[in-house]
Parts: C-alpha cells; sequence; structure tokens
C-alpha cells in the first residue's frame, strides 16, 4: 500500500481532483437552470435544458486543459523547476499525454450528452410552434419577440421550417456541426491502429483542433438559449403569472409579457489562456526550428536503423531527452519524436532511427541509406530540431539503485545514460550518487543487438579494466530465434564470448522471469530506494508496476517510471 501511494498516490490525488471539479461543475450548472429566470424556458424544453447546460460548463473547463499537457516547453520548464522539489511531482508530468487523452475522453463524454440533450430540444421548440394553439403557455411563449425579434424564447420563428433547416443556417448550428466533426475525426484518427500504422493520418487530424477552438468561442455568440431577464422578473413573476398566460400585457393585469435574453459568450473566458499559451508554444517551436542544424555524420546499422549524428548552436541536454525531428524535404509538416541517444559529455547529439514507416523510409532514402556508396555531406538533406524535451529518464541518477528495462528500440533512451557513465565514472572518474545499475535489454531479433553491442562492449572492457565490473549488471534477452541460430548458439554456447554480442556476458533466451529479478534486487539493497525506468510496450508497462507494487517493503521502495511521448 505504501508504494502504491509513492507510485500512483500524486497520480489518484491529481485525477480525483479533476472528476471532482467536473461534478461541482455539472451539478452547479444543473441547479443553475432550475431557478425562477428559466422557469418559462424548461415549460418549452423541459429537463432538457439543465442537460445540455450543465455539460456545456465541464466543456469549457475540459477545453480550457486538453492543450496544457501538450505544451511541451511549458512542461519542460515546470520539470525543471519543480524536480528540485519535488520528484514525485516531477513525475507527473511525464504522464501528461496520459492526462491529454483521459480529457479528450471526457471533452467526447459530454460533448455526446450536450448533443443529445440539444436534439430533443430543437425538437421541443419546433413541437411548440407547430401546435399553434392559443390556450397552450408554450404557444404563446413562442410567440413572442415576432414584432422586433428582440426578446423572443423560442429561436425557431415560424413552423414552415424544420429542426434541420435551423440546425444549418444558425451560428449555434453551423459551430456546432463543424465542433463535432472535428472531435469525432480527432478521436478516431487517435485510435492505437491507426496512430502506429497511419501517422500522417493522426498528425494531420488533429490540427483540426484549430477549427475545434474557433467554432467553440463563437458557438454560444447567437445567445439561442435564453431566460427571463432580471426587469422582466419583476413584472412578470412565473409563480404568480404562468397561469394568467392569456392576459399578459392586458389593461388591469398585472403581469408584463415576460422578456428573454441569452447569457453573453463566455467560453472564451476560459480558453484564451491556455489557447495563449499555446501560440507561444508554437512560437518557440517556429524559432527552433529555423536554427541551423548540420548533419556530422550518417551510419547505417543492422535491422535498418540509421544514425544521425548532429550539431546545433547552443543546443544543451541532459540524460534521456527527446527531440523532435523535421525533414523539409520529405514533408513540412511532419515533426517525428526521437529519443536522444548521446550522452551529454559528448560534443554532438544522436537519433537512432528505426525504419518502420513513410516518413522514416523517406528520411532513409534521403541519407543514402538505399545505396551502396557512402553519400556526400553536401548532399544530406537539411532538418530542423525542436527539443531537447525531458523525460522520466532525466531522474535515473537521482537513485542509489536503478533498474533499466528496454524493449527493442526503446533501447535508446538508456543509451544516453550508459554513454554519460562511462564518462562520469570511467573517464573522468566523477562520483555519482547512484551505485548500481541493473540493465535489461529484450530483443526479437539478432540483429537489433548490432549497433549497441559496441557501446556495451566498450563498458563492458574499461570496467574490466578499472575493477568497476560490480557497477553495471546488464542481461540481454533474445525472446525470438530461428532453428538455424538456435543450432549456431548451441555449437558456440562455451566460447569465451557471447555469440550474438562478443560480450563476455552471454545472452539469455526467452524472457526474464521478473518475479525472481525483483526478488534478488530487493535481497541485494536492502534500505533502498530503487528506480525502475522502462521504455517498452504497455503490456511490459502493466507487468513491471505490479511487481514494483508487490516486491516493496517497508526498507525497499521500487519507483516505477515510463517513458511516455
Amino acid at each position: 500500500m505504501g508504494n502504491f501511494i509513492a507510485n500512483e498516490g500524486l497520480s489518484v490525488f491529481v485525477i480525483l481532483v479533476w472528476l471532482g471539479i467536473n461534478a461541482f461543475l455539472f451539478v452547479h450548472f444543473y441547479m443553475a437552470f432550475l431557478v425562477e429566470r428559466w422557469y418559462y424556458t424548461r415549460v418549452l424544453l423541459g429537463q432538457a435544458l439543465p442537460w445540455a447546460r450543465a455539460p456545456a460548463a465541464c466543456l469549457n473547463f475540459n477545453c480550457m486543459l486538453i492543450l496544457l499537457p501538450v505544451c511541451r516547453n511549458l512542461l519542460s520548464f515546470l520539470r525543471g523547476t519543480i524536480q528540485c522539489c519535488s520528484r514525485t511531482a516531477a513525475r507527473q508530468l511525464d504522464r501528461n499525454l496520459t492526462f491529454h487523452k483521459l480529457v479528450a475522453y471526457m471533452i467526447a463524454f459530454h460533448t455526446a450528452v450536450h448533443i443529445i440533450a440539444h436534439l430533443f430540444n430543437f425538437e421541443f421548440f419546433m413541437d411548440a410552434q407547430l401546435n399553434r394553439n392559443t390556450s397552450l403557455l408554450t404557444f404563446v411563449l413562442s410567440e413572442i419577440g415576432n414584432g422586433d425579434n428582440a426578446a423572443f424564447l423560442n429561436p425557431i420563428r415560424t413552423n414552415e421550417t424544420n429542426p434541420t433547416i435551423v440546425m444549418f443556417t444558425t451560428v449555434a448550428g453551423l459551430t456546432g456541426v463543424a465542433i463535432t466533426l472535428a472531435l469525432i475525426l480527432i478521436i478516431t484518427s487517435s485510435m492505437e491502429v491507426i496512430r502506429r500504422s497511419y501517422f500522417e493520418v493522426f498528425w494531420y487530424t488533429h490540427h483540426l483542433f484549430i477549427i475545434f477552438f474557433i467554432g467553440l468561442v463563437f458557438h454560444g455568440y447567437a445567445r439561442i438559449v435564453r431566460g427571463q431577464t432580471v426587469a422582466s422578473l419583476d413584472t412578470n413573476k412565473p409563480q404568480n403569472c404562468s397561469d394568467k398566460f392569456e392576459d399578459w400585457g392586458k389593461n388591469g393585469s398585472n403581469c408584463a409579457v415576460p422578456e428573454f435574453a441569452g447569457n453573453p459568450p463566455g467560453t472564451w473566458k476560459w480558453v484564451l489562456g491556455p489557447m495563449i499559451l499555446y501560440v507561444c508554444e508554437r512560437i518557440v517551436r517556429i524559432y527552433r526550428s529555423h536554427q541551423k542544424v548540420v548533419i556530422t555524420k550518417v551510419v547505417m546499422h543492422p535491422s535498418k536503423t540509421l544514425e544521425l549524428q548532429m550539431k546545433r548552436k547552443g543546443f544543451s541536454m541532459e540524460v534521456g531527452q527527446y527531440v523532435f525531428i523535421q525533414c523539409p524535404s520529405v514533408s513540412r509538416l511532419e515533426w517525428h519524436p526521437f529519443t536522444l541517444t548521446s550522452a551529454p559529455e559528448e560534443d554532438y547529439f544522436s537519433a537512432h532511427i528505426r525504419i518502420v514507416g513513410d516518413w522514416t523510409q523517406a528520411l532513409y532514402e534521403a541519407c543514402g541509406g538505399d545505396k551502396n556508396e557512402p553519400q556526400e555531406a553536401w548532399k544530406l538533406p537539411k532538418v530542423a530540431i525542436d527539443g531537447p524535451f525531458g523525460t522520466a529518464s532525466e531522474d535515473v541518477f537521482r537513485y542509489e539503485v536503478v533498474m533499466l528495462v528496454g524493449a527493442g528500440i526503446g533501447v535508446t533512451p538508456f543509451a544516453s545514460i550508459l554513454k554519460s557513465v562511462w564518462y562520469k565514472r570511467i573517464q573522468n572518474n566523477q562520483d555519482v550518487f547512484t551505485k548500481k545499475i541493473y540493465f535489461y535489454w529484450l530483443c526479437p531479433e539478432t540483429q537489433a543487438f548490432e549497433w549497441f553491442a559496441d557501446l556495451l562492449q566498450s563498458l563492458e572492457g574499461q570496467m574490466t579494466e578499472k575493477n568497476m565490473m560490480g557497477f553495471l549488471s546488464y542481461n540481454i534477452y533474445l525472446t525470438r530465434w530461428k532453428e538455424q541460430e538456435a543450432a549456431h548458439f548451441r555449437v558456440h554456447h562455451e566460447a569465451e564470448n557471447d555469440p550474438i554480442t562478443g560480450l563476455k556476458q552471454k545472452t539469455f533466451y526467452g524472457k526474464p522471469n521478473w518475479d525472481n529479478e525483483f526478488t534478488n534486487i530487493t535481497s541485494q539493497h536492502p534500505r533502498s530506494k530503487v528506480g525502475v525506468f522502462l521504455c517498452g510496450p504497455p503490456q511490459l508497462a502493466t507487468s513491471l508496476e505490479k511487481q514494483c507494487m508487490s516486491h516493496s517493503a517497508a526498507d525497499v521502495k521500487f519507483i516505477f517510471n515510463k517513458e511516455n511521448f
């Protein structure tokens, strides 16, 4: 329980506060439309009125939040500011995309409730016009404002129309349709299967948020939903006058014809601040994208992995950070995130890019990856860089004991960490707070090991020479293999060096027994706080998080961190 609080306590608190604010706003605005001012509106619309207005308030609140988790520069600034005070609070910023998705789901939910309620509202408005009986209060209310049209209650002014026509001929209707279509496209294109297989579709449709916010700001401009004015309540109190509607405005009557007005648009007050912040964020990104970046070296690694070594004036990074890369010759609009694999101590920064889609394939070809001869420097494509941005891995040297778990290309953030270890501990004899690193790499194919094995071999040799082998314990797992590969492994199993990686530490076959690994670390490091860092699939994250929970005790705590960008 204690470890759950340490790992998830603040996240749970934030989510509960967010849900509590949503619940409060819903109840508050639901009750606000049950007061006397909205009595005559409810005569026309019934309970559909508060059911439309309450989710609208929640939409304003969540639309205020939705842009903040994707303001990367703001989050990096906050992370650097608060991590010196609270590591737990800083870790919550690494879950920005998770919160972004939760807010999006809440927006979708309240949008659905809002739309359904308004569909009923328009039917009720239309029914009031069609049932032209002067003995009915609903018809009398619908006729108010027919003269100068200044104080109407029913926005459908004639019975010779239908709700569909009204929907596409009013500001509220047109903006509502635009908002809904934009939201549907954004959410559906964000599904995992589309985002992984058709990233361009996800990327382009996400920019429909511009239409979404423009429509949102102007949606209430026409003030279609109206209530009785304060001045009118003095001359027509619903509890006294609603039954005397046939005498409204006549001589000797104490009840004047009621007047109605809508609330002034208020959505802009909720979203203006975040919109300004986001515009500033984009300006910073544009400025960075125009800074000159020089590709100093291109390396084609096995398993179709491209390494770009680059330089940019004033570039400064920390271990585990990532950048967004744009290649104008491939696409002027697309930016893709890649973890930095270089160390802060190096005079360049690098990224390893696995060729898995159209954009990466085009970049691979632009860099000469499909050619046998080396690419001349002047023929290399121009690239733009936005970043670097912080991740959970920045905190790795704040733990005395560290577990690094990478799956496939997910090993890239740990390349930066291990290189930095080499510079700090081996080359410069610099003391660091971290005393022990356990490194696990799970990979489904032998070729993927090759580009990273050079670094591990260098570390292994240097640490053996300086008698520091106890500092880094590394375990490499091959999770899939072919029959001919298995025969080769058996023949060379007794060799001094591993047949796959060339390391003295032999490769394991299959998947780790995480229960045994955590038990071993617990026994080796009593009274320690262990940082567990993962860059890998959600299934592995779930498994490791459960292990962190179950193996934490009074004297040992496992703190789980996952790369999330």
